[in-house]
């Protein structure tokens, strides 16, 4: 059975423009998957009106796109467009959603009674309990923030912070400062005589191997990470 398509749209200063796109494709498209444009168009007609078989005309093309060409316009829209997605496409988008942000409070979220980090089965199951709806298309950080706060009615948890030694050698300062000091809040910081730095950074708790595998990078493993305290 063929499938059905769905219309891919974009407004312009009043306008709006519509192409026929195969659903899954289009998402795979707009996701920056590599997919060729001929599997995601239907038909190269841009349309002002697709159920009504109505095109748009190539004066209105060039004023909102530049172009008339069907493959640069139909890759604006998809790339800044609305693109349709079927039900089983959404389904997987909340529930992809839906796991980043259970690894989301999980890694950044300790039980205050105890220290310990909550385990990401605990915060599914908090989740369902408060019924909280998952928003396919919102950030997940925004989401997870917003999660946290529905989630203390039913379970008791606090967004911990990491405090971490980190070690530069003068070799890779230069190169490792910058990204090092956007992980979190600079609390020490010390300049040695032979030119190395060593700091005391306070960072989101998730985001302890994401440091130690930056350091590592930057410092081709010369660099040093040491977990000083969760609080």
């Amino acid at each position: 059975m063929p499938k059905e398509p769905g219309i891919a749209r974009y407004h312009y200063k009043g306008e709006k423009f519509e192409i026929l796109v195969d659903p899954e494709e289009a998402w795979r498209y707009k996701r920056g998957e590599p997919v060729s444009l001929d599997k995601v168009l239907i038909t190269e007609t841009i349309y002002k009106d697709a159920r009504r078989g109505d095109r748009a005309p190539s004066s209105l093309l060039m004023k909102a796109f530049g172009t008339t060409d069907p493959y640069k316009i139909a890759e604006r829209i998809l790339r800044e467009g609305e693109v349709p997605l079927t039900a089983e496409q959404k389904r997987r988008l909340i529930e992809e959603k839906r796991r980043a942000i259970v690894t989301f409070i999980s890694r950044n979220c300790i039980d205050p009674r105890t220290n310990a980090p909550i385990p990401p089965k605990r915060v599914e199951l908090a989740l369902e309990e408060v019924k909280f709806n998952v928003d396919p298309f919102k950030d997940v950080e925004i989401q997870a923030n917003e999660a946290i706060k529905a989630l203390r009615r039913v379970l008791p948890l606090r967004v911990a912070k990491a405090i971490v030694e980190v070690y530069i050698p003068a070799a890779h300062v230069g190169r490792a400062y910058g990204p090092v000091e956007k992980f979190g809040k600079i609390l020490k910081s010390e300049w040695r005589r032979d030119g190395s730095w060593r700091c005391e950074l306070e960072i989101p708790a998730g985001a302890q191997e994401a440091l130690i595998k930056r350091v590592n990078e930057l410092t081709r493993g010369e660099g040093r990470v040491k977990i000083l305290r969760v609080v």
